[in-house]
C-alpha cells in the first residue's frame, strides 16, 4: 500500500511539475511577443531627410533612441541644437515578425527659449534577425502651440544596437 500512495505521489509530483514548466514556456512566448523581443535597447541611429515627393536625400545626421521595457522610448538627435529641442520621448510597439511602431515627440524651442512647435515622428520599424540592426521610415509632423499642424516631412533610418 506504501509503494502504491509512493508511486501516484510520484506521478502527480512530475505531472504537476510538466504542467508548471508548460505553463512558464506559454508565459515567456506570450511575453516575447507582448514585448516585441529584442528592439528593447539603445541604439546609434543615422537619420536621412528625404524628399517625401521624390525620395531623393535632403541631408543626413545622428541620433539615439532608447527603447524601455513597457513600451516607452525617449531621444535625441543632433539636427537641432539641445537649447532649441527638448529630447524625444514616445511609446512603441509590436506588430508581429520583427516589425514596430514607434511615435515620438519633442518640443521646439526659438532662440530666445520660448516655444514655437511640437515635431511628432511616427516610424515603422523593420528589425533584422540578428536584432543587431533595424531600419526604419518615418513621418514627420510639425504643430504650433494651438495643435495645428504646419509641415511635414518624411525619413529613413539605419540603427546599430549599441553595446
Amino acid at each position: 500500500m506504501k509503494s502504491k500512495t509512493a508511486v501516484i505521489v510520484l506521478c502527480l509530483a512530475v505531472i504537476v511539475g510538466f504542467s508548471m514548466a508548460a505553463s512558464q514556456i506559454a508565459t515567456a512566448e506570450v511575453s516575447d511577443q507582448s514585448s516585441g523581443g529584442r528592439l528593447e535597447g539603445t541604439w546609434r541611429v543615422q537619420v536621412t531627410q528625404r524628399n517625401c515627393q521624390t525620395g531623393d536625400e535632403l541631408r543626413t545626421f545622428p541620433a539615439i533612441l532608447t527603447f524601455a521595457q513597457g513600451g516607452t522610448l525617449t531621444g535625441t538627435t543632433t539636427v537641432v541644437p539641445v537649447a532649441l529641442r527638448s529630447p524625444d520621448h514616445g511609446v512603441w510597439n509590436f506588430k508581429g515578425a520583427g516589425n514596430y511602431r514607434a511615435v515620438s515627440e519633442a518640443f521646439l524651442f526659438n532662440p530666445a527659449g520660448a516655444w514655437v512647435s511640437t515635431q511628432r515622428i511616427t516610424q515603422a520599424i523593420d528589425l533584422a534577425p540578428n536584432s543587431n540592426t533595424f531600419t526604419s521610415n518615418a513621418s514627420v509632423e510639425f504643430f504650433d502651440t494651438l495643435g495645428n499642424t504646419t509641415s511635414t516631412g518624411c525619413a529613413t533610418a539605419l540603427a546599430t544596437r549599441m553595446e
